[in-house]
């Protein structure tokens, strides 16, 4: 399993506007390779806080191909040139292997 991790920092509340747009229905969900994704929000702190997303992919190819993908590149597209939301403070994206995983005892 390959996981795609945006970490946000924020100011403190704008983190509905974050999750309304990751948290919405989009074509992601239709990608072949796509797990799921999950969204966090941090426990506000005064002045700012942090959501952060998780999407888990199959494969790393497969996160690939939707990287590559004309509806992902579409996206990114409709958003060139426009500047990024001022309560946006730092934003950092990091790709995971997942090596191991536990469950329940009971499962």
């Amino acid at each position: 399993m390959f996981v795609m991790m945006r970490r946000m920092v924020i100011k403190e509340g704008y983190a509905d506007q974050l999750i309304e747009k990751f948290g919405s229905k989009g074509i992601i969900e239709e990608q072949e390779g796509f797990v799921d994704s999950t969204i966090m929000e941090e426990k506000p702190r005064k002045g700012e806080q942090e959501v952060c997303i998780m999407i888990r992919w199959e494969s790393e190819a497969h996160w690939k191909q939707w990287e590559k993908s004309d509806a992902h590149i579409a996206g990114h597209k409709a958003n060139r040139g426009k500047p990024k939301p001022d309560f946006l403070l730092h934003m950092e994206v990091k790709m995971y292997t997942v090596k191991a995983v536990k469950q329940p005892a009971n499962s």
